[in-house]
């Protein structure tokens, strides 16, 4: 090594950088992760507006984002949108804000989304719903995804029906 050339001292990388582990590379790493979780949980969880973004803008978000989620769990679950009629769209986003969607992705969001329903007496008992893990079958409840993953021609239909007749974009 040549005697301008700087050393590699403790806590840094061959690229000058804090090296994983050093002292003030975690500190700035730890606060960069506590304001992406808080802006996320303002986005997809009800929490505060985190300091330096607009309160309104981050609504705006917080609403599409429950929009594409309630467009989701319409495509999925075409019998809960029959069932609530005109009033699904209320009902989801009082269901969806504050609530983040669940570990289990569209499908656990659309299962949680009818539990949540008849807890609150809104969506009669279904027979063996709760006893077999998973909502009534047969086309009216779930819609069955072809070999290529893609919904069916008549459930993209119905999706985006749903969309044009429940607020979606």
């Amino acid at each position: 090594m040549s005697d301008d050339a700087p050393s590699r001292g403790e806590g840094s990388s061959s690229r000058g950088l804090p090296a994983p582990g050093g002292g003030a590379g975690n500190a700035a790493r730890d606060e960069l992760a506590g304001a992406q979780a808080a802006l996320v949980a303002a986005l997809v969880a009800g929490g505060p507006t985190p300091p330096g973004f607009d309160r309104e803008r981050l609504r705006v978000q917080e609403t599409s984002l429950i929009a594409k989620r309630r467009r989701t769990v319409a495509r999925l679950r075409p019998d809960l949108v029959a069932s609530l009629g005109d009033t699904f769209g209320a009902e989801f986003h009082a269901y969806a804000r504050g609530r983040p969607k669940p570990r289990g992705g569209s499908h656990a969001d659309a299962h949680d989304f009818a539990a949540h329903l008849r807890a609150s007496g809104r969506l009669p008992e279904s027979p063996g719903a709760e006893s077999s893990g998973r909502e009534p079958s047969g086309g009216e409840s779930v819609v069955r995804e072809s070999a290529a993953g893609r919904p069916r021609a008549a459930s993209r239909l119905r999706s985006i029906l749903t969309r044009r007749r429940y607020g979606g974009s």
